[in-house]
């Protein structure tokens, strides 16, 4: 058995660490409120957007453009959505993995780090780090979106790249947290008109879902023209709301870590607190019985 003092040494450390990891619970609990406002009032619009863009491409047929047809052959971009720190639990882990796990080529891919856990994980493991955003990850604003995008939709005119994906975490609450993997460019026709008009129009009644169907699409412009001013905010608008989403899902995974911390800390604390205690009262009981020993030996 530990002494004494190793036993109060080791639940002094213990308490001071439960004292850290309290306020940070507490920190994250207060950053996570003001992202999750911000990330529940964004994804309507980002929602909306990619939905409207599918739709636009639903009713549409015969365009040829880089944007629906592909920019080249180059590599795959991803842009990653980790956090600059740890102690988040899985958070930033389950982002490396999406990617690892994907089934791309890892010689094939070219990676957009926006969080320097991501960015160093993939480094580790051969992948290629284009550019580092790890700025952007504290408070993001939509300026920053329009400076990663512009950034990846100049490369995929170029020809450097030939596909953009957005590998991010979607906040559905304070314990679930998905992370995603989702195709940006080219942008492809996911849906069908009927699945597309239902999602634009899912408060609509039944007989208005059919009739948007046979709506055909027209253009005021060229078509390529039109999305040629729509794709570029199409990619921003998803990409700001995949960053706040970042933002509430890091700021909920590390308040769950800590929390766990926290008690984990306690327990042992509990269980420290016994052992000290029957240590304590062996030792008292042993010197009774020295006392007690010594007395009859002189008696």
């Amino acid at each position: 058995m530990a002494s004494m003092r190793d036993i109060k040494r080791r639940k002094a450390s213990i308490q001071s660490t439960g004292q850290i990891t309290k306020a940070m619970k507490l920190v994250s609990t207060v950053k996570l409120q003001k992202s999750r406002t911000r990330a529940e009032e964004t994804r309507p619009y980002s929602d909306t957007m990619y939905a409207t863009v599918q739709s636009i491409l639903a009713h549409t047929q015969g365009i040829t453009h880089p944007f629906v047809t592909g920019g080249g052959k180059g590599k795959k971009a991803v842009i990653v959505l980790t956090s600059n720190r740890g102690l988040a639990g899985g958070y930033n882990s389950n982002v490396v993995k999406l990617i690892t796990q994907s089934g791309l080529p890892m010689e094939e891919l070219v990676i957009y780090a926006v969080g320097k856990k991501g960015k160093d994980a993939l480094a580790r493991k051969g992948y290629e780090i284009a550019e580092d955003y790890s700025d952007f990850c504290e408070n993001p604003e939509y300026a920053d979106a329009v400076t990663i995008s512009r950034r990846v939709l100049q490369d995929f005119k170029d020809g450097k790249i030939g596909e953009i994906y957005l590998a991010c975490t979607r906040f559905k609450n304070t314990v679930v947290h998905e992370p995603q993997l989702k195709k940006l460019l080219p942008v492809e026709k996911e849906l069908s008109a009927e699945t597309s008009a239902k999602e634009n129009s899912h408060d609509a009644a039944e007989g208005e879902e059919k009739n948007i169907v046979t709506i055909p699409m027209n253009f005021e412009a060229e078509p390529e023209d039109v999305l040629s001013m729509l794709i570029p905010g199409y990619v921003t608008s998803l990409l700001f709301g995949a960053l706040l989403e970042a933002a509430a899902s890091e700021n909920g995974a590390r308040m769950q870590a800590m929390d766990s911390a926290t008690n984990n800390a306690e327990e042992m604390i509990s269980d420290l607190t016994l052992l000290y205690n029957r240590a304590r009262q062996g030792s008292i009981t042993q010197e009774l019985t020295e006392i007690i020993a010594g007395a009859e030996a002189i008696s």
